[in-house]
């Protein structure tokens, strides 16, 4: 199979080297000018605004999302908080039976989830927040990961309660499974399973656009970066680039979710530690420089005039970037974890909940001071996404483009085997569970890893988000109605661990973990 898999990006190479040699403008003018229609189109529907001012519109999506996340804090009586702790020793695996159905670890599973979430989001998303929307949009980014975790537990542990589970071992989870056999137990059949194929065709669009083309264009923006900008020899050659990125993620991929988690759970720590490191190191030396950044956040999320709109501006763009970064209601995270070995949904919900505090409120945070720190968001020279990002990090450390750019690749690549694990679960889910589906839908993401990187920034957020947003829809509609029934899995598994029904798993002794 993987022989199969290579043989066809052999062949891509060969077609696509021809028609870049004998285009008479080069092949990323001609794929940006193909897709950018379409994309603004969609852009378009997803994100209809009511405007508010002459300087800010307000997306209803983006209200649709939090209302939810308000929602479902108060509903699970701040779950986020309550479990928090405990969530940690789930991680580690305390809990855990190897004798379960499931296909990975909580933490091979939190893993696989975070590399989806934990990418670019953090760092060429933020930098597009605050340089729209100011400062303040942080303060809106760390509330939206905070009510972002309740969101996420009821997502994660509907995955596992209504997943599928084959007689091979292998299972199959996620909205599209829990919008259609959840829905059905209420009643509600028909509607559950137009708003299952519904989440499954945004899911495939979200795989190949924010899960994908996005990670690939930035990731080769900042590789550019680093080999000489404009001069670079790479400069104009994105499709290329896009090759070698498409034949890598191709032979991980191939393995399934098995063979993806073995690579997140070693890449998703090395790459975070990186980073974080780096911008740990530059708020140390600027330590004297946090109060007045914290203030610059605080105020600007208030202040009526600013930057973009004031603090509505900042606000919408805080909650979108987070949005995007962390998936809470989306209903992505939920395949992953739909992966894990447990008898008790719960759990997953449970471990699920540091997603978004890892992405949002730790890792979006870090990312925004720097940027505050250094000042480069006033002083970018119109500089967005990832090369804003740059900037701040090389104010402090001049060699420190060339560690992000392998930061960026490491978090870009590691987001492409998630999503496509994403993708490839709703193809399938609409197509049916065999082989040749399975790599159909492969091929095809490595396609759209060569169009990303071919393509101008805009076109891509905008058909990143719309994709990945559109999910939204149909997830919220459908936890809307199922909360009830995380609720009732909830009390039920927390009266068996404080009776001591469920304890700790000890190797050999039966009745233990979950």
């Amino acid at each position: 199979m993987k022989t199969s898999f290579l043989a066809f990006c052999a062949t891509l190479f060969w077609a696509t080297a021809s028609l870049a040699q004998d285009a008479p403008m080069n092949l990323d003018e001609r794929i940006n000018q193909t897709i950018s229609p379409v994309t603004n189109a969609i852009a378009g529907v997803i994100f209809y605004s009511i405007p508010l001012s002459d300087d800010v519109s307000l997306p209803i999506i983006v209200v649709w999302l939090v209302v939810a996340a308000l929602f479902a804090t108060v509903y699970f009586n701040f779950i986020s908080v309550r479990a928090f702790n405990h969530a940690i020793a789930l991680v580690r695996g305390d809990y855990a039976d190897p004798k379960d159905a499931g296909e990975v670890s909580h933490f091979q599973a939190l893993a696989t989830a975070l590399s989806g979430t934990v990418g670019l989001g953090n760092i060429a998303g933020v930098a597009i927040a605050v340089s729209i929307g100011g400062p303040g949009a942080t303060f809106w980014m760390i509330l939206a990961g905070f009510l972002g975790m309740s969101l996420k537990f009821a997502e994660c542990t509907l995955g596992v309660k209504y997943r599928n589970e084959y007689p091979d071992g292998t299972v199959s989870g996620g909205p599209m499974y829990y919008l259609s056999k959840g829905l059905g137990e209420k009643g509600m059949g028909g509607l559950g399973k137009v708003l299952a194929v519904f989440f499954a065709i945004c899911c495939i669009a979200g795989s190949l656009g924010g899960g994908n083309m996005f990670q690939a264009n930035q990731s080769f923006q900042q590789f550019v970066n680093v080999t000489g900008g404009e001069a670079s020899f790479m400069a104009d050659k994105g499709w290329l680039f896009g090759l070698i990125i498409a034949a890598l993620v191709g032979v991980v991929i191939i393995g399934g979710i098995q063979s993806i988690a073995k690579v997140t759970e070693k890449v998703v720590p090395f790459m975070a530690v990186i980073y974080c490191t780096a911008a740990v190191i530059i708020i140390v030396m600027n330590i004297d420089k946090v109060p007045a950044a914290f203030g610059a956040i605080i105020t600007g999320a208030f202040n009526p005039e600013g930057v973009a709109g004031g603090a509505i501006g900042a606000l919408i763009q805080g909650f979108r970037r987070a949005a995007f970064s962390n998936e809470a209601g989306i209903g992505s995270a939920s395949i992953a974890h739909s992966a894990v070995r447990t008898k008790e949904p719960v759990t997953e919900g449970l471990v699920a909940l540091h997603e978004p505090f890892i992405d949002t409120v730790v890792i979006c945070t870090m990312t925004a001071l720097v940027i505050v720190i250094t000042g480069t968001y006033t002083a970018g020279g119109g500089m967005s996404g990832v090369e804003l990002t740059s900037l701040a990090f090389e104010s402090a450390f001049s060699w420190f483009p060339y560690v992000l750019a392998l930061a960026v690749i490491l978090f870009a690549f590691s987001t492409m085997l998630s999503w496509s694990y994403y993708g490839v679960k709703c193809w399938t889910y609409l197509f049916g569970e065999s082989r040749s589906m399975d790599l159909l839908f492969k091929v095809i993401f490595c396609i759209f890893v060569v169009i990303g990187a071919s393509m101008n920034l805009g076109p891509v957020i905008d058909f990143s988000d719309s994709a990945i947003f559109a999910m939204s829809i149909a997830n919220i509609i459908g936890l809307y109605i199922l909360f009830p029934v995380v609720k009732e899995e909830l009390s039920s598994y927390w009266s068996r661990l404080k009776s001591g029904e469920i304890r700790k798993y000890v190797p050999g002794e039966a009745g233990t973990g979950t």
